[in-house]
């Protein structure tokens, strides 16, 4: 008799808490009817941020409860920091701003670089669109059209960078390190849209981004044989890339490695990622999540993401979040390295 009591009540508490759970879903799920959803993107407009983001927030809204506005302003500045200073700090954790920030937030608070008010491993991360797959490319007017061209180089090789954190800042420099690849930074470009144009007048030789944000921005420099890849640095080569040379089979020892890998290949799965602000109610994180995740499948975003140029190949907030703590679990010794080597102000 007891036990059958005893059965009783827990069927009936779950009963309560499953209803409990839908209300509080629902609730959630009609606070955005009439919203405006602001999506904060970390650079100036018109490069692969922007790019990602306009495309994605065309088609978002049907899958979030309500169908809420959804807008997209740019906040660039330090390689996306005051993109993720504003989202921790000033914007509200209602579910109504988006910050969609670099692998800068994660390296410059590893890494201790000052002006970082935030934690990222607070924020509530909702998804990436895709890893960052970094190419560097120099322009066939710089007369260093190959990579031997460019390790034999005799004069300073100058790359276009955005703040430090930011993969077109760290990838050339890491490399310098890791494969002895001459490099003068040009640093200070508020986004890859103003390095693109610098590269176009001459003012660098070249610089480093992503591929797809590469060919969605700079499609024509690209194929006209203006711009020439001359190596590419994520974990396996691009399928329309064979015969350009992988950085980490460069590697000659495990040191380089380390640092290709930590330095370059770790950031790029947490760049590009999408968050809320700390403490912003759990049910509208996941209402979010989910909403996110069904945008990246949806066939007319692909069909618009194909058309821009862009890879998708998303990763889940779980995913964003154990590349963050391998970072976080770096050891120390090349933290430090690391650290040193992003600091470098010239390099010859």
């Amino acid at each position: 008799m007891r036990k059958d009591i005893s059965r009783h009540w827990f069927v009936l508490l779950v009963l309560v808490l499953s209803l409990l759970l839908t209300a509080g879903s629902a609730r959630a799920a009609g606070f955005y009817k009439g919203k405006v959803i602001r999506v904060i993107v970390g650079f100036s407009p018109g490069g692969g941020f922007d790019t990602h983001a306009r495309t994605l927030a065309r088609h978002l809204s049907k899958y979030i409860p309500g169908k809420p506005t959804i807008i997209v302003d740019n906040m660039g500045g330090a390689g996306s920091l005051k993109a993720a200073n504003y989202i921790s700090r000033v914007s509200k954790p209602d579910g109504l701003t988006i910050g969609m920030v670099s692998g800068a937030t994660v390296m410059g608070q590893l890494l201790g670089r000052k002006g970082i008010k935030f934690d990222v491993r607070k924020f509530e991360i909702i998804a990436a669109p895709t890893p960052y797959k970094t190419v560097c490319v120099l322009s066939k007017a710089s007369g260093i059209t190959s990579l031997e061209k460019w390790k034999n180089s005799k004069r300073p090789v100058k790359f276009g960078m955005t703040g430090p954190g930011a993969s077109a800042h760290d990838v050339p420099l890491v490399l310098n390190a890791a494969l002895g690849l001459p490099v003068k930074p040009v640093p200070g470009y508020k986004g890859t849209s103003k390095v693109r144009l610098a590269v176009e007048s001459g003012e660098v030789d070249g610089t480093c981004f992503a591929w797809d944000s590469m060919k969605a921005t700079w499609k024509a420099k690209l194929e006209s044989g203006a711009l020439i890849p001359v190596i590419q640095t994520f974990k396996t080569k691009q399928p329309d890339l064979p015969n350009v040379p992988n950085a980490i089979d460069l590697a000659k020892t495990p040191e380089a490695r380390a640092l290709i890998e930590m330095g370059i290949h770790a950031p790029g799965m947490v760049n590009r990622y999408y968050t809320l602000p700390p403490k912003t109610p759990k049910d509208r994180v996941s209402i979010l999540r989910k909403a996110f995740l069904a945008a990246f499948k949806d066939p007319a975003f692909l069909a618009d993401a194909k058309k821009a140029r862009l890879e998708i190949e998303p990763l889940t907030a779980a995913e964003v979040s154990k590349n963050m703590e391998a970072l976080f679990s770096m050891k120390p010794a090349l933290a430090k390295k690391l650290k040193k080597i992003i600091a470098r102000k010239a390099i010859r």
